[in-house]
C-alpha cells in the first residue's frame, strides 16, 4: 500500500488552477513531465502519465479486438436488457 508522504492545502486560481508544492512534487513531476488527471465521483488523482498509459496498455491494446466481436446491435440490445434488469432489481432493492 502506498504511504502518504504529505499534505498541503492548495487553493484554486480564477482559471480553476493549482500548483502542486514542490515538496509534494518530488523526483515524480518534474519540469516538462506529463501527468494525467483522474476523476472519480469523490476525488481527482494526478498520476504520471507513463504510469497510468502502463495500466491502460492491455486495455487500449485488447479494445480493438473486443470491438469487431462485441460491437454489434445484437449485443447491444443484449446489454441494454441487462441494464434494465439490473435497473428494476435495484429499484426493488431500495
Amino acid at each position: 500500500m502506498n504511504s502518504i508522504i504529505g499534505f498541503k492545502k492548495v487553493k484554486f486560481s480564477s482559471k480553476g488552477q493549482i500548483v502542486i508544492p514542490k515538496d509534494l512534487r518530488g523526483n515524480i513531476f518534474t519540469e516538462g513531465s506529463q501527468a494525467a488527471i483522474v476523476a472519480y465521483s469523490d476525488h481527482i488523482e494526478i498520476r504520471p502519465l507513463s504510469y497510468v498509459l502502463g495500466k491502460l496498455e492491455c486495455a487500449l491494446a485488447s479494445e480493438n479486438s473486443f470491438a469487431k466481436e462485441w460491437d454489434s446491435p445484437d449485443d447491444d440490445q443484449a446489454w441494454e436488457n441487462l441494464l434494465e434488469h439490473a435497473m428494476e432489481n435495484q429499484q426493488t432493492e431500495e
